[in-house]
């Protein structure tokens, strides 16, 4: 009996075991293909996410990109709105201008038609401001062509001035040389009419019959005024005319004598003394000299003297010969002088 239930064990046994391996094998099987698909799922998972990591280094460049480009657009977003604001200004101004002329246009129509010209000119101005800008673009453009034209303008200057500082040092020496001439030959025209002028008033000395009371002084010829003149009077006395014709005659023959590139003239110099004059003629010492020697430069013209060789001056009193408030000393301070000189 009891080997019977071990023979029957021993082949239950025997029957059980290829089972076993049986599902073993495909246990393995199936581990193995669960494996597989586990690999094959992990390989496509991380090809995937390499794929994905490519597009989102891609994007983060396109997202600093557009960081960039919307960083730009604020800037010129804020720049327009700048010369938005800017041309809105001038737009406001423009239109304000635009109301102020339309109101004037339209006050100026509900008056009489005589001031049709002037609501013509208002029109204009309005026609004017609409036209400023493109006006002022045109001088823009005007103003940057002259402003080149400037430009080359001055390179030429420039080019110019180089080449006349090259020659400076040679028109230096030309200027100094012309300078030395000059001063020579204005020397020689003093000489001459120095030489005249001695010439002349050796001359009057012979005519004048050399009387104590015309006299010589330095370079000038001196009349006393009881010469010519009563005391406090303009008015030529008779005596006066005859020694003044005798000048005029000399006067004469001395413009036949010199040359006239030289420029002279008769200066006739009137002086008073210290005592004071107020009468209905002359309110001071003043008047009184100028008028004698007026009178005297009259008498000369009369004689036939030229008129653009005669100068009257009046000093007064205030130029005297001699100081001092003796009578002696007035008399000689009362005086008509005769001076050649240059004009």
């Amino acid at each position: 009996m009891a080997r019977s239930l071990g023979r029957r064990q021993g082949r239950e046994d025997a029957y059980y075991w290829p089972g076993f391996v049986d599902a073993m094998a495909q246990l393995l099987l199936v581990i193995t293909f669960l494996m597989s698909v586990f690999m094959i799922t992990q390989f496509l998972l991380s090809k995937e996410i390499s794929g994905r990591d490519t597009v989102l280094s891609r994007l983060k460049a396109q997202i600093a990109e557009l960081t960039q480009l919307l960083a730009l657009e604020k800037s010129t977003k804020t720049e327009l709105e700048t010369s938005l604001a800017a041309l809105t200004d001038d737009l406001q101004t423009a239109r304000t201008d635009n109301s102020k002329l339309k109101g004037l246009v339209d006050s100026f129509s509900e008056k009489e038609s005589t001031e049709s010209s002037t609501i013509t000119g208002l029109r204009g101005q309005l026609d004017a401001e609409r036209k400023l800008s493109s006006e002022a673009m045109a001088r823009v453009e005007l103003l940057n062509q002259q402003i080149a034209a400037l430009r080359r303008q001055i390179a030429a200057l420039n080019e110019a001035l180089e080449a006349a500082e090259s020659r400076d040092q040679d028109s230096k020496t030309q200027i100094a040389d012309l300078g030395r001439r000059l001063n020579v030959a204005l020397a020689q025209r003093v000489q001459e009419l120095a030489r005249y002028r001695s010439e002349f008033f050796g001359r009057l000395r012979q005519i004048l019959s050399q009387r104590s009371d015309i006299r010589v002084v330095g370079d000038r010829f001196v009349f006393q005024s009881e010469v010519l003149f009563p005391k406090g009077s303009a008015d030529i006395n008779p005596a006066g005319r005859l020694e003044l014709d005798k000048l005029a005659q000399a006067m004469r023959e001395l413009e036949g004598e010199i040359p006239q590139d030289i420029a002279w003239v008769l200066r006739v110099d009137g002086h008073t003394d210290n005592d004071p004059i107020q009468t209905s003629a002359f309110s001071s010492n003043w008047e009184l000299s100028s008028a004698r020697a007026i009178a005297v430069v009259k008498e000369l013209i009369a004689q036939g003297v030229s008129p653009n060789r005669l100068v009257a001056a009046g000093f007064g009193e205030f130029q005297p010969i001699e100081q001092g408030d003796s009578e002696e000393v007035k008399t000689r301070n009362r005086r008509i002088e005769l001076k050649l000189t240059e004009r």
